[in-house]
């Protein structure tokens, strides 16, 4: 109980030291585009982007977050929002994106997903440049959350390979350390065009401690036979709140933004923040990642 009580009481200063930057300091914009993905479902994948895009919004950013999840998408779920339209509208010419977008009652914006998305890997050249341009209105934002499927189908990879930053959340079970160990190896042999910025985040832990040991038995082993360098960006806490907050539709960061996964989701973004984003950065840079293997038209 002591080790968690200081775990807890490091992550509150830490988040108390971050509320006093100003938006004075922000430097030129950029939009930052985050990939949270895992190797399997039932980590707590979805609850993490949600709330890791509302602790973005408390601090003042232009926030969307899109839910990239095709075949279980259920971040509308959480948000307590039914979606009119969604990325197909966009991509069949029935919606512009700007018509897509919802706003939420928590700060941030939402796109919502489709099944049929994955129809992308077979767009025509003109159906493309479309969707590049419809994208490209996003530029506006300081931060785009994607939440993709869990596991490794073509369209994970196509975000991950695109975003600035990718996410990959696990849990203490052994059989969630195995999945994410495998997604880390598919994504750094198969996403071979360039460097994947990846982080390792792990959820529903009891203790600072146990986030610590289990993120640097994955990182450990991961440099030991990939050859492959993965940042542990921080954990979140077991808690009832998250439960709660399910239930409810309303995000943890909401229903007690001072319980202990709410705090430690704060300290993640904390931490983002303190990190410069890469030179490639920006909605512009992710369109010509996403689009690289489907055309040869320059967006």
């Amino acid at each position: 109980m002591e080790e968690q009580a200081e775990g807890l009481r490091e992550l509150m200063e830490e988040d108390v030291s971050q509320k006093k930057k100003t938006v004075s300091e922000k430097k030129s914009h950029k939009t930052r585009i985050l990939a949270i993905t895992s190797g399997k479902g039932g980590v707590g994948k979805t609850n993490v982007a949600v709330n890791m895009a509302i602790a973005y919004a408390q601090i003042g950013k232009k926030v969307i977050l899109i839910d990239g999840d095709l075949g279980m998408a259920n971040v509308n779920v959480l948000l307590n929002q039914v979606p009119p339209y969604n990325l197909m509208h966009v991509i069949n010419k029935k919606k512009t994106m700007k018509e897509i977008i919802l706003d939420t009652e928590f700060g941030i914006k939402f796109i919502a997903g489709a099944n049929g998305f994955s129809k992308i890997a077979n767009l025509s050249v003109e159906e493309l440049d479309n969707f590049a341009k419809q994208f490209s209105s996003l530029g506006s934002a300081d931060i785009i959350i994607i939440d993709t499927s869990a596991g490794v189908a073509n369209n994970v990879l196509q975000f991950v390979a695109a975003a600035d930053e990718v996410y990959v959340v696990t849990t203490p079970e052994p059989t969630a350390i195995t999945d994410a160990y495998g997604i880390i190896k598919i994504i750094t042999t198969e996403v071979v065009e360039h460097p994947v910025n990846l982080k390792l985040l792990v959820n529903r832990v009891h203790s600072a401690d146990e986030g610590k040991r289990i993120s640097e038995r994955i990182i450990t082993i991961v440099s030991q036979f990939l050859g492959y360098k993965v940042d542990y960006i921080g954990f979140v806490y077991d808690d009832p709140v998250v439960q709660t907050s399910v239930i409810r539709q309303k995000p943890f960061m909401i229903v007690n933004p001072t319980s202990k996964p709410a705090v430690c989701i704060k300290h993640i973004i904390g931490r983002i923040e303190k990190t410069d984003m890469p030179e490639s950065a920006g909605v512009t840079s992710f369109l010509r990642k996403f689009l690289s293997k489907k055309s040869d038209h320059a967006i």
